[in-house]
């Protein structure tokens, strides 16, 4: 697998991320059915070095097939620190997963943030997304004090690890 930097608004982040949107929706659907994808607002330029990392994971064949990217937090109302380093859309579609990637881009996104000079990765996830609490509990994460969009949603679970 080929994994390489790229632009977080290119045509194959907005693929992965429109499919991770519907896994999303699919996961987190409400008593009546319905659900929704995450609605963190995000735009390309978060994700523009040295402020943050986007990358995409390639196939041989040259499809993308996962993605994840980091971008700078400092402390504000939404409850950050200074230096923190937010990890955002992890993900693998279906048919690449159980091959290692997502670990692979966590590590490569991990790296790229303690160059950049950040002191704390943070991410968060769900209830509903039981793989990645296990992924990232089995790479050194812990659970912390919540923070972000979803902090006060009661399904949000919130992990950090020093860089």
């Amino acid at each position: 697998m080929d994994i390489r930097p790229t632009p977080y608004d290119h045509p194959d982040a907005v693929k992965l991320n429109d499919a991770v949107q519907l896994e999303y929706a699919e996961r987190y659907k409400d008593d009546d059915g319905e659900g929704e994808g995450d609605l963190t607002p995000l735009d390309a330029t978060m994700f523009a070095p040295p402020q943050g990392l986007y990358l995409i994971a390639y196939a041989p064949e040259g499809h993308p097939v996962a993605t994840g990217g980091w971008r700078s937090q400092e402390a504000n109302g939404e409850g950050y620190a200074d230096g923190d380093a937010e990890l955002k859309r992890m993900y693998v579609i279906p048919e690449a997963r159980g091959l290692g990637l997502a670990r692979r881009i966590l590590a490569t996104l991990e790296a790229d943030a303690r160059a950049a000079g950040r002191t704390r990765m943070v991410l968060e996830t769900g209830t509903a997304q039981p793989e990645a609490i296990a992924l990232y509990t089995s790479s050194g994460y812990a659970p912390c004090p919540k923070f972000g969009y979803y902090r006060d949603y009661p399904n949000s679970r919130c992990f950090a690890k020093r860089l």
